[in-house]
């Protein structure tokens, strides 16, 4: 029995014992637990209840390509590309990278886990198995790079699209690409992240790749591992995620019509959406990087999706890197 069998076989929720398991796979109880034990390092919390078996704390959905087409609207089923769910890879962008110019435009991947999953200026993104979304989408542009200026920005509009989709309110947006949910009018937790790479022709045409990874559902231990504040989309729909397919099928569609959107409009189409969830806006910031540290007022971003700081004396700074930290000051 391989991981992605004994989590389809627990997945419901109910405990059921390492025998039942044994049997069913038709495998030593000692290479059941071998198995149990490479999910927990995965991050799943697998508990072991006496003589009732293995269970988990709640019922999970693996995520199934047919059931994300099938949920899509037609218009945007119609613009998919290629659609494909994989156990594990070691990063659903990079594979994307390694099929190139063979892979159909706006073809998404989505993975249970990642290896290798990573953020922006070359973080890990943790990605257990079971609980979240990762998933990447290829879109090719005959414009060149300068045209997919502020692609990230939209990229994270985008999500948030997906979660008013889903019925799920109680989020905004970090410059340059960081969806953080809202308590009590303030910044909380990170939901999720957006790691756009870019590939081409400079003056066109070019390849953007669109990585996100979205917190459905996050255990005590994974928060702790994280080593920053974070949230879920559980946290905020009072309890209990939505079907991960579902909401695959909601990322998935709104993905499709926003790069359709980007193309046709740039981030001008997706500025206003943006201000309106600007969580920097108009808020002290601290601005750190490789041409030194600064203080300022955030004040939006320009055209192109660059930080705005309005400085004190009354001048603006435009950040146009984003291997930079800003941070609430």
């Amino acid at each position: 029995m391989k991981p992605a069998q004994l989590l389809a076989a627990l997945a419901a929720g109910e405990p059921i014992s390492g025998v039942a398991l044994a049997a069913q796979a038709k495998v030593t109880r000692a290479a059941i637990w071998k198995q149990v034990e490479v999910l927990r390092a995965h991050g799943l919390p697998v508990e072991a209840r006496g003589g009732a078996g293995y269970q988990l704390p709640w019922p999970l959905q693996m995520l199934d390509a047919g059931q994300i087409r099938a949920a899509l609207p037609a218009s945007s089923a119609r613009s998919l590309g290629a659609l494909e769910v994989h156990w594990e890879l070691d990063s659903t962008s990079s594979e994307l990278q390694r099929r190139g110019a063979q892979a159909v435009d706006c073809s998404v991947l989505l993975a249970e886990t990642q290896t290798a999953g990573r953020g922006r200026r070359g973080r890990e993104w943790l990605s257990p198995p079971g609980l979240n979304l990762y998933l990447s989408c290829l879109k090719r542009f005959e414009q060149g790079f300068a045209a997919l200026a502020g692609l990230s920005l939209a990229s994270g509009v985008i999500v948030l699209r997906a979660m008013e989709m889903l019925g799920i309110a109680g989020a905004g947006l970090k410059w340059p690409n960081d969806v953080l949910a809202i308590a009590d009018g303030q910044p909380g937790g990170k939901l999720g992240g957006i790691l756009v790479e870019l590939s081409g022709e400079y003056q066109g045409p070019c390849m953007a790749i669109v990585g996100i990874g979205l917190n459905l559902r996050l255990t005590p231990a994974l928060r702790a591992q994280a080593g920053q504040p974070t949230c879920d989309l559980a946290s905020l729909a009072g309890g209990a995620p939505p079907d991960r397919n579902r909401a695959a099928a909601a990322l998935v569609a709104a993905l499709v019509e926003g790069l359709r959107q980007f193309e046709r409009d740039g981030f001008a189409g997706f500025a206003d959406d943006y201000a309106r969830h600007d969580l920097l806006r108009g808020k002290p910031l601290q601005v750190s990087g490789a041409l030194g540290e600064f203080n300022g007022i955030g004040a939006g971003v320009d055209t192109r999706g660059a930080l705005q700081v309005r400085m004190a004396d009354g001048s603006v700074r435009r950040v146009e890197s984003a291997d930079v930290t800003v941070r609430r000051a």
